[in-house]
């Protein structure tokens, strides 16, 4: 899944998490469903394995009365399905994220403007197509859905180690796969973002959220060294297919998943284009909403600048090695554990919309120790700053997400879920392009100290707005209404 908001350490050079990528289809008012509806009467029917061990819970009360208030909702069937399918796939993420970027830097020699073609390519779809996948997945049921992406994601993945193994590997190809990729994952994250308030209850959604990112913390500790392990030991291209399989096996794990969704009602006078704007206006309604997209899309326009570069000057500039680099993201990365089991406490103790300014109000200022890294001593005093950085950006991850899931109405979950991703991720690949050209005309270093310094002052949008001072945030049940805006003098 990709964050709301990613920072530079976590996202690599071009943002080649599974972030998204699926380019947008003419649905009409009809069912633009009816393939992936067949394929869940089909994951639907009920388990039939009498020794599934990851029941055992389930079948021996004793041991789950003793084993859930423990483990939680780790303790819970089908969350430990979407648990798992995500380990693996956060873990395969974090070696594509630094290899497909690699493969265009080393394999491939690419200039620093092709970098941000590459890490642009990689997010373009969250903002060509975020819109569409929302009035697409209120209308479908989600768990096929995310089958399918993953598989998708799988086979394009597969393409470059195959068109490397056969001498015909270009550059074009690298960004229509990064595109391709970035499609339909922009497609499962919607999706992603909605099916988890299906699987538990609301009073929960937090703990969910928290966990999920928990797993992505932990694979960003350790996936970029198993990166860096994997690409010396196989190279580049090879790496990408390892990332391949990853997918796959997500697509297995979310298979297990018991609870049966319903299918979504379909009103006679439906329109594809209404279900958009009803997304749009719910989210612009809401000031909360805004200007959580506004600090968050500032985020991601400055992180995308910064990321460009980061492979670049650690790979070209500075002549680092792959395993070098994965083990200083690894390191930087130890703040996104941080962030996660942090998060429900901080939100507690300063207030869950206090929470989502003073995250990055405190933390963004770290990020000045990229441009001032030299190949020294340097490098992992900016990996420690990193991990200060990367914390409040999950804090503000696991937040803002809970917050949105809480809000919105059911049906409209899809909607308001993809509406937020268009506009706090669609910023992203003007920052890479930004970024690229930044780095060609006035130097490498010199758009990581723009990148740095507009980074400081992305939480202003939330700051100047009732989040400011709340403490609780609003449901769906309590209303959708904040308090005025605050005064500026």
């Amino acid at each position: 899944m990709t964050n709301d908001v990613g920072l530079a350490a976590a996202s690599g050079a071009a943002s080649v998490m599974p972030a998204a990528l699926w380019p947008p289809q003419p649905y009409d008012a009809g069912d633009p469903g009816d393939v992936i509806d067949s394929l869940d009467d089909v994951i639907n029917a009920p388990a039939s394995c009498d020794n599934d061990i990851t029941t055992t819970a389930s079948t021996v009360p004793t041991a789950a009365s003793a084993a859930r208030p423990r483990l939680g909702l780790l303790g819970e069937h089908d969350f430990r399905q979407l648990f798992i399918a995500d380990s693996g796939s956060q873990l395969g993420t974090q070696i594509g994220m630094l290899a497909l970027p690699l493969v265009a830097a080393v394999t491939l020699h690419a200039t620093a403007f092709e970098m941000g073609v590459v890490s642009a390519a990689d997010t373009l779809p969250f903002l060509l197509a975020s819109l569409p996948a929302g009035a697409m997945v209120d209308r479908v049921r989600h768990r096929p859905v995310m089958i399918a992406c993953d598989l998708a994601r799988a086979a394009t993945l597969i393409s470059i180690p195959m068109a490397w193994w056969l001498g015909v590997l270009a550059m074009w190809q690298v960004v229509m796969v990064a595109f391709v990729l970035g499609t339909f994952s922009a497609l499962f994250d919607v999706a992603y973002q909605s099916v988890l308030p299906r699987l538990v209850a609301p009073d929960k959604l937090v703990e969910g959220n928290s966990k999920l990112q928990a797993v992505a913390a932990v694979s960003q500790i350790g996936g970029p060294g198993a990166a860096g392990f994997v690409i010396r030991a196989l190279t580049a291209p090879v790496a990408v297919g390892v990332n391949a399989i990853t997918y796959v096996a997500s697509a297995a794990f979310l298979s297990r998943i018991r609870t049966s969704e319903a299918r979504p009602e379909r009103a006679a006078d439906r329109h594809f284009g209404r279900d958009v704007v009803e997304g749009l206006r719910f989210v612009g309604g809401n000031p909360l909403l805004r200007a959580i997209a506004a600090e968050a899309g500032s985020a991601n326009f400055f992180n995308a600048m910064s990321s460009a570069m980061l492979i670049y000057l650690l790979a070209h500039t500075l002549g680092v090695s792959a395993g070098v680099i994965g083990a200083l993201l690894s390191i930087a990365s130890v703040g996104g554990l941080v962030g996660a089991l942090c998060a429900t406490a901080l939100a507690r103790r300063v207030g869950e919309g206090r929470i989502l300014w003073l995250s990055l109000a405190v933390t963004s200022p770290f990020m000045i120790g990229v441009p001032l890294m030299h190949n020294d001593y340097t490098l992992w005093l900016t990996a420690a700053a990193f991990t200060v950085a990367v914390a409040g950006g999950v804090a503000f991850n696991v937040t803002s997400v809970s917050f949105r899931q809480r809000l919105a109405p059911p049906r409209l979950l899809g909607r308001v879920n993809a509406t937020m991703r268009f506009l706090v991720i669609g910023t992203t690949p003007l920052g890479g392009l930004l970024g690229g050209a930044f780095g060609t005309w006035f130097g490498v270093r010199q758009t990581l100290w723009i990148a740095a310094v507009g980074s400081m002052l992305v939480f202003l949008p939330a700051f100047f707005s009732p989040l400011r001072s709340m403490r609780t945030l609003p449901t769906a049940e309590t209303g959708v209404t904040a308090p005025p805006e605050p005064t500026v003098v």
